[in-house]
């Protein structure tokens, strides 16, 4: 019988409820990078660019929904965030912004050294080392939180008019 109750997989452990002071631990790690980026001079459109990006990377729905609103609230548009993806490709994107995400990508793929080297290159151009520093714990903390999220299942609900 093919029954759709019994074709579903099985609900994952949400490892966010299932280790509560792991999660926490996360969630302090992020507000200190938070403030790091803000001391170091990245503006919060900056750090959500990162965010998002990397999600899209890893494909995690959840945090795609979470900082897609983030990024709304702190001014972003809707037609950067929509064209983020091919951010390389176009001239909307700040130098400074265009140095964080190489980062942010090349923290998100460690293997590839070649990556790494040329994003490097390009932010020591236009990042003081605090601003280089801080793009690269935001991606670190947005690949964690993806993992989490990933692994869990979390899912993005309908909003009241999709």
């Amino acid at each position: 019988m093919n029954n759709y109750l019994h074709d579903a997989p099985p609900r994952r452990v949400f490892i966010d409820k299932q280790s509560p002071k792991a999660f926490h631990a996360l969630v302090q790690v992020s507000e200190a990078v938070r403030a790091t980026a803000s001391e170091a001079g990245l503006d919060r459109t900056t750090v959500e660019l990162i965010n998002l990006r990397i999600s899209q990377i890893n494909g995690c729905a959840y945090c795609l929904d979470v900082h897609t609103a983030a990024a709304l609230r702190a001014g972003e548009s809707s037609r950067r965030l929509g064209i983020l993806s091919a951010w390389r490709d176009t001239g909307l994107f700040t130098a400074s912004e265009r140095a964080a995400l190489a980062l942010a990508e090349a923290t998100t793929d460690p293997a590839n050294a070649a990556s790494q080297t040329a994003a490097y290159e390009t932010a020591r151009q236009v990042l003081t080392e605090d601003q280089i520093s801080a793009a690269i714990w935001v991606a670190v903390t947005i690949n964690a939180f993806n993992r989490v999220s990933i692994m869990s299942k979390h899912p993005v609900l309908p909003l009241h008019g999709d």
